[in-house]
């Protein structure tokens, strides 16, 4: 993706809509007219365009919805049984309440997105064969599996745009011909070879399901390591990572895309300057890795070694688990690090502190990589029994995970829990607008949690569990700074703040709550609820022993008319959820939509924009471009770009958000093209001062410039 401001753009030109098809319509965004005003409404006439010019004239006729429906199942496009639970004057009902809603595209993306990425298509992909009320209608039949009350909320909050599920719920739900519903993976890999092996073997099955896999590398011992006792003959974890990036580049996905795929390394491994190199410039093509995203687990004792300028010792996984008893990703670091040292059964080596994150951003200013998680942060806020060693592609993802053992048969011994995502987000703006914002969480919750129930992978025995077990699901946000700008509040100003906070608090109660009551509703909770905190009452502390409420006139004044969760409607859920449970084991994660966004006329996820008028290359179309949300002419001021922002305002977003999310933010941080990596060092310490969980990419301007597209998560394909 490439971006520019409108200050690049340099010249003007008058608004000529007569004979001028939708691409050149849309162009004129990026052109401002004879008054030096952008020209806003040429991309909606583009948008209108673009439905005269070519998706009217490529879309299927049907006299009735009868005929359309009995012609899609026939030809095996939608799935039958999803239609076989709903009479046809139902259907006949929820069809003519979506159109009644008059859906349409904001922008001229937003429905070129649609019709390329999510519509159903005849099978030689020339024709139409849905609009979006009728993919809306598909999802919301399919999710709802029979239930008719949940399908009408379900088609009443997308429809309107309060809730967007994710591209692979989105884009299959409901067809015959289909892939997953979820598209997103977490695996750990042991330290044997028959785990290792199954890793590979998983990241090829997920990929070929269009899935994007993370995986960790911090329990494999490290180059130079014993193996039966023998010294000097384990090749340590580059290898493996040159396996599954040659795994993930084979399973390409019917030629789509390349297979996504990050790992995941403890900074204490000994082999993580020889990871980092990996992503080096002139890194030698024996290790060099080109397509594996790369994530660096840094515990606090890290931060603490480099102030003190001590060095940071780092330990053989081999050894640590010999001592300990479990893989070296479920020991802490910090509360075990001097007592590790102190070990001599435990082999160590030694790196100064300092350097090791001044190669940390040295490494991050060349490629964007790695991706950072905060390790004890991230733990201390984890309400579930078990520890979080490992984030995902996009670092939003922060569940337990457990091991998988073998037997020497390499059948099963005892599976454990590995990770799938299921997400979707609500627009807040939208979700502000509606004023009922219990309604769209719980319809969220409720949906997301169907795609938890329908989906199973059985291919992958760890993920498939893992997800039974759990329920887990995550919820996200998007349009933060559209509804801010909306409002005529800056981002990451007082006001811009305050509301982030008590957005994400109410949200997090309506969320709890609509898990309880499916809780209540089925007689059971997530597998693991009673060593939580919820269960304890523990998590609850915070929120019945203070207020919380609007610290500005303008957010209480944005709140007028919703319902903001007192002391006492806490203490009412506490009692509720210590004696009936909650359904999910986690409930939000906030990831970075992309294409969703497009389609929903949004800014994306909780972060600034980049540029005030978007470019994007759309294939064989070339530059596509896309205005921000909400702006206008007279409200520029509001839409200061993520580099203008700077990485401070940024953070303190996130971290008023982070305090309400059970998993994580996908955080990018943008600089402007004079940054040093001293400054990259400085951002990484006040994220982690400020509780911030994860960070995603770091963001060069220069690197925006020459075409860097790293706002849009392949793996989740929001």
């Amino acid at each position: 993706m490439v971006e520019v401001g409108l200050s690049d753009v340099g010249f003007k030109t008058e608004a000529r809509f007569e004979g001028l098809d939708y691409h050149a319509l849309n162009a004129m965004l990026n052109l401002y007219d004879a008054d030096g005003k952008i020209q806003f409404d040429a991309d909606k006439r583009a948008a209108r365009e673009y439905f005269l010019q070519h998706v009217n004239q490529n879309t299927v006729f049907f006299h009735s919805l009868k005929e359309r429906l009995d012609y899609l199942v026939e030809k095996e496009y939608y799935e039958p049984k999803v239609l076989e639970k709903y009479s046809l004057e139902f259907i006949q009902e929820l069809n003519d309440r979506a159109y009644g809603k008059k859906f349409r595209f904001e922008t001229f993306l937003g429905a070129f997105k649609y019709y390329t990425s999510y519509t159903l298509k005849t099978f030689d992909g020339k024709r139409y064969l849905e609009r979006f009320e009728d993919r809306v209608v598909m999802t919301a039949l399919a999710l709802a599996d029979g239930d008719q009350r949940l399908a009408v909320q379900l088609v009443d909050e997308i429809i309107s745009g309060r809730f967007q599920p994710a591209t692979p719920t989105f884009l299959n739900a409901g067809k015959a011909q289909r892939g997953e519903l979820v598209s997103c993976f977490l695996l750990r890999i042991e330290d044997n070879m028959e785990s290792i092996a199954r890793g590979i073997n998983s990241a090829l099955q997920l990929s070929k399901r269009g899935g994007g896999v993370a995986l960790l590398l911090s329990n494999i011992r490290e180059s130079g390591a014993p193996i039966k006792q023998i010294e000097n003959q384990s090749s340590g974890i580059i290898p493996v990572m040159k396996l599954l990036e040659d795994s993930f580049s084979y399973a390409n996905q019917l030629g789509a895309r390349q297979g996504a795929g990050a790992v995941y390394l403890n900074a204490h491994h000994p082999d993580i300057l020889r990871f980092l190199d990996t992503k080096r410039e002139n890194a030698d093509e024996k290790i060099r890795i080109k397509t594996l995203s790369l994530g660096v687990v840094i515990p606090d004792v890290t931060f603490e070694l480099a102030k003190n300028g001590e060095d940071m010792y780092l330990f053989s996984p081999y050894d640590v688990e010999r001592v300990y008893g479990k893989p070296f990703g479920d020991i802490s670091v910090t509360e075990k690090y001097r007592e590790m040292v102190d070990d001599p059964r435990i082999k160590k080596t030694k790196i100064n502190a300092r350097e090791f994150f001044q190669t940390l951003a040295e490494i991050q200013f060349e490629s964007g990589y790695p991706y950072i998680m905060f390790e004890d942060t991230v733990n201390k806020a984890n309400p579930i029994k078990g520890r979080i060693n490992m984030s995902n592609l996009c670092s939003e993802i922060l569940q337990v995970n457990t091991p998988t053992t073998y037997n020497e048969d390499l059948s099963y011994a005892e599976i454990g829990k590995d990770i799938s995502c299921n997400l979707g987000s609500m627009n807040i703006a939208l979700a502000m607008d509606g004023r009922d914002l219990g309604l769209t969480v719980e319809t969220a919750i409720r949906a997301l949690t169907a795609v938890s129930d329908q989906s199973h992978i059985a291919s992958v025995r760890s993920i498939e569990d893992g997800n039974d077990r759990s329920h887990a699901i995550g919820l996200g946000q998007m349009n933060l700074h559209g509804y801010l700008a909306r409002e005529h509040v800056h981002y990451g100003s007082e006001e811009g703040i305050d509301f982030t906070n008590i957005y994400f608090y109410t949200v997090l109660f309506h969320a709890l709550r609509a898990s309880n009551r499916l809780s209540i509703e089925r007689g059971t909770s997530f597998d693991g609820f009673a060593d939580s905190t919820y269960a304890s009452g523990e998590f609850f502390d915070k929120y019945t022993d203070q207020v919380w409420e609007p610290q500005t006139a303008k957010v209480k004044e944005l709140f007028a008319g919703i319902p903001i969760p007192t002391q006492d409607d806490w203490r009412e859920l506490k009692a509720s959820v210590q004696q009936y449970g909650i359904y999910n084991q986690n409930l939000q994660a906030v990831p970075p939509t992309g294409s969703i966004s497009y389609i929903n006329n949004s800014t994306s996820s909780i972060h600034p924009i980049a540029s005030k008028i978007e470019i994007r290359k759309e294939g064989k179309l070339g530059r596509v471009y896309y205005p921000a949300p909400f702006m206008t002419n007279d409200n520029l001021e509001y839409y200061q770009d993520a580099y203008e922002i700077g990485y401070e305002k940024v953070i303190d977003t996130y971290a008023a958000a982070t305090q309400h999310v059970d998993q994580g933010l996908s955080l990018t941080l943008f600089f402007k093209d004079t940054v040093t990596t001293r400054d990259i060092n400085k951002a990484q310490i006040y994220a982690w001062k400020k509780g911030i969980k994860t960070i995603y990419y770091i963001r060069l301007r220069q690197l925006a410039l020459e075409g860097t597209d790293m706002t849009e998560c392949v793996s989740c394909m929001l």
